[in-house]
């Protein structure tokens, strides 16, 4: 593991995906963390993360570097079986090689669909202590996010799977996918979760309860010319303008937004849609001629134009019709002073600001959002005051404490050149 007395600590990163190639919430709280760490810490961080090119041999890897992360990335090769998908042998011992070869003091294994959970094997495998993050409910349902074929929440707390017939293609697959993924889960030696919700349905439903932590993702706070921008856009068009970045599926409340949209009986009032696909092809015309007011499509943003969205909108509608984990986008907005009309949905609820938020059930009907919506067109407030939400160096911080606890007293010396 190196000369301890002058080298930094070296972090190993795991992500499905990872800078160049980037996409996604988890990829955007790994990459924050580990550029916080770098940047404040002096920590080291190596990433691994998966790419699928056609042109390379398959599990052979290519190095790229952004932001002084070394990102390694292991090609995935298409044809792979159901169990390769969550335990593959093949990228375990290219993860284990690295490993060897880069002499990590400690792993973050965050988001590992499609890469596979025998990771976490290959680090101890090494001597390296792992740090479990979980994002989503990949590790308990094999569908990632609790969605039943019909596209509704499953509802199980605590998760069996032996409930999960009505689901799985192959129970036996299943069940065997679900005792593999626990086994390993306890092999960690921290498992965090990005919310108590999360937390405790992970330890309800059996997984390495003794061993969980909740670890709250941050956000990119705003810069300081944001309430400049966001007071000018608001000087120069007195309508209220709602935001929507869920995407055109009924699991984010697409439907639910339309319909309540649609026949609101006023159309005093502005709105955006954001194209948060990879093509824009997520919306159309179509899509803005069902709804009332002025509507238009946007392109997805990055972490470094987020500040330029928020400052067009004072409500964003977040409408998930599954009990997510967390609750990024909304905490986006609140920290910017835009209010926000949500549904209840899990650990999307844990934050500060619950006044300037107006909340709806999962699976209400449209009559119900569209007297929050009405609301607050006659309330005619200009968003709300900024909500303190932490923060990728609040975020970052933490990490680097549990991180600390695993190396012990012979943790490398943090910021040593």
């Amino acid at each position: 593991m190196g000369d301890r007395m002058t080298a930094p600590l070296h972090v190993l990163l795991i992500n499905v995906f990872f800078a160049p190639h980037s996409y996604g919430g988890a990829t955007i709280v790994a990459e924050q963390v580990a550029r916080r760490l770098v940047s404040d810490h002096g920590v080291r961080v190596t990433a691994i993360s998966g790419i699928a090119r056609r042109d390379l041999p398959p599990y052979a890897t290519l190095r790229t570097e952004v932001d002084g992360i070394q990102n390694v990335m292991i090609n995935l090769p298409p044809g792979r079986s159901y169990v390769e998908h969550y335990a593959n042998p093949q990228v375990a011992a290219r993860i284990a090689e690295i490993a060897r070869g880069i002499g990590a003091d400690v792993a973050h294994v965050h988001c590992v669909q499609e890469i596979g959970a025998d990771a976490v094997a290959a680090l101890k495998s090494q001597g390296v202590p792992v740090i479990l993050s979980t994002h989503d409910f990949w590790w308990l349902c094999e569908r990632q996010f609790m969605l039943r074929p019909d596209g509704r929440y499953c509802g199980q707390d605590p998760i069996r799977v032996d409930a999960c017939r009505g689901c799985a293609a192959d129970m036996g697959a299943a069940r065997t996918r679900f005792e593999a993924l626990g086994m390993i889960g306890g092999l960690a030696d921290i498992v965090t979760c990005p919310s108590k919700f999360a937390a405790g349905l992970y330890a309800r439903s059996g997984f390495a309860p003794e061993k969980l932590r909740v670890w709250t993702n941050g956000v990119r706070l705003p810069g300081a010319r944001f309430e400049a921008d966001q007071r000018a856009r608001r000087d120069a068009d007195p309508r209220l303008v709602f935001g929507y970045v869920g995407g055109p599926s009924a699991i984010k409340g697409w439907p639910l937004m339309r319909d309540a949209f649609g026949d609101l009986g006023r159309d005093d009032f502005a709105g955006i849609l954001v194209d948060g696909s990879l093509d824009q092809g997520w919306w159309t015309k179509r899509h803005l001629s069902q709804l009332q007011g002025d509507w238009r499509i946007e392109p997805r943003y990055d972490q470094e134009a987020i500040d330029g969205f928020f400052a067009k909108i004072d409500v964003l509608v977040f409408l998930s019709q599954w009990k997510e984990t967390f609750g990024l986008t909304i905490r986006e907005a609140l920290a910017r002073g835009v209010r926000v009309i949500q549904t209840d949905a899990g650990g999307a609820m844990e934050h500060r600001g619950q006044d300037a938020v107006r909340v709806v059930p999962i699976g209400c009907g449209p009559r119900r959002l569209r007297a929050e919506i009405l609301a607050e067109l006659n309330a005619g407030t200009r968003g709300c005051e900024p909500v303190g939400v932490e923060g990728y160096a609040a975020q970052a911080k933490a990490f680097l404490d549990m991180a600390e606890g695993l190396v012990g007293d012979s943790a490398p010396q943090i910021g040593a050149p």
